[in-house]
């Protein structure tokens, strides 16, 4: 049997972004009871030439909802980077999840073969639609996901394992 190319990003991104979501509320509890001043936490990074926790999550959302939005043939809603608090970035974690929600397996399945291109600022690069999800948009998102949890993990959040991966 294989795998569609709905299974293979939609269930994958809800998972992860929920568990993001855990990830950020663990964060918020423990700035609070540490008496941490948010925006600490909110603007932490792990090298001084990466971006903060905010953009990591922004980003990450925003890999998700262009990339499925790119293989379903749909046009992404666009969000304001502005986020300054954990609940603005839980709210755009929510927008995210609704609109990738909203996107049904007819739309995707099928855009495994489809070319795909996508334009950036100075160029634009062509994918099958597989190796766009599989080899950028995925790893893409990951790094994001992955790079906002070592951050809190970083700070002290006490976060591990079961959070970044969730539970079934």
């Amino acid at each position: 049997m294989s795998l569609s190319m709905y299974h293979a990003s939609i269930p994958v991104f809800v998972r992860q972004l929920n568990n993001l979501s855990t990830i950020l509320g663990l964060a918020a509890t423990d700035a609070e009871a540490r008496k941490i001043e948010p925006s600490v936490l909110l603007n932490a990074r792990l090298a001084p030439d990466m971006f903060p926790l905010v953009r990591q999550v922004q980003i990450a959302c925003d890999g998700a909802k262009a990339g499925v939005a790119l293989l379903a043939g749909v046009e992404a809603p666009s969000h304001a980077d502005d986020e300054t608090s954990f609940a603005e970035l839980q709210a755009r974690i929510a927008k995210t999840l609704a609109f990738i929600q909203a996107v049904s397996p007819e739309q995707l399945d099928g855009s495994e073969a489809r070319t795909l291109t996508l334009k950036r600022r100075d160029k634009e690069t062509r994918f099958l639609g597989q190796a766009f999800l599989l080899d950028h948009v995925l790893p893409n998102f990951y790094f994001h996901y992955t790079t906002a949890y070592a951050i809190l993990r970083h700070n002290g959040v006490a976060v591990g394992k079961r959070d970044f991966l969730g539970t079934r």
